[in-house]
């Protein structure tokens, strides 16, 4: 797709940019030199996703690190959170809810399985599933039609408890963004809605969490306040 059919710039993200198509499409333009087929995969996953009934923005097509998609136009969950926070325990349901949906559909056989492919993983929360491994609530945008699940670079497929355990580690430790005071006036409401979240999407047993904190741990992108978190909370299941 040539540079120039692009319009103005709505938003970048770590790997990619956001622009404006005109007609309700926008173009996602990954910038992070990954191959064309895993920007087809990630395409595929969300064209299967959307068939089965998971509300996702519909795929128009795919050529390179490109992709044309319908936009998703309303601020995410995280934004809506900040402004009306009194709203913590539907938004924690919906996003369980989105869960749900995205656990009910089968997994596509050559999506990696993160969390292995032993018997004992196959065999907890309905076996292999969908995964997002990345369904927290700044990929949710709440369009004027409802919801709208963004980002499936990470899709997977594993336990559906694998996914809820990592949502909530995500929602739990990640730093909260804006200004120092803010994001601490911000910190109970953040805790209200990680044990929330939990509750309505769980069952989810400890030895499923402390797998998602020591997942967590390895990405490369956590600042050094939320792996200090994440260590801080490993080391106390170590201690109990």
């Amino acid at each position: 797709m040539a540079e120039g059919t692009v319009g103005a710039l709505l938003a970048s993200g770590r790997n990619a940019d956001v622009y404006d198509l005109g007609d309700g499409r926008v173009l996602r333009r990954y910038r992070d030199g990954r191959p064309a087929e895993a920007v087809a995969r990630e395409a595929e996953v969300m064209a299967h996703a959307r068939a089965h009934g998971v509300p996702v923005p519909e795929v128009f097509g795919v050529s390179g690190a490109d992709v044309v998609m319908a936009r998703a136009s309303g601020p995410t969950m995280m934004d809506s959170l900040a402004r009306r926070p009194w709203t913590v325990r539907a938004q924690a349901a919906l996003l369980a809810r989105l869960h749900r949906q995205v656990h009910a559909v089968p997994a596509l056989g050559w999506l990696r399985a993160p969390f292995g492919d032993d018997a004992e993983s196959r065999g907890v929360a309905g076996g292999e599933v969908l995964l997002h491994h990345d369904l927290h609530p700044q990929n949710v945008i709440l369009t004027p039609d409802g919801p709208q699940i963004i980002d499936w670079e990470g899709a997977a497929r594993g336990p559906a408890v694998a996914d809820v355990a990592m949502t909530w580690v995500i929602i739990a430790f990640s730093e909260i963004p804006g200004p120092r005071l803010e994001a601490m006036a911000a910190r109970p409401v953040q805790a209200m809605f990680a044990r929330r979240f939990l509750r309505a999407a769980g069952p989810v047993d400890q030895r499923w969490l402390e797998i998602a904190v020591r997942r967590r741990l390895g990405d490369h992108n956590l600042l050094p306040s939320e792996r200090v978190r994440l260590e801080r909370r490993l080391r106390g299941r170590a201690d109990a």
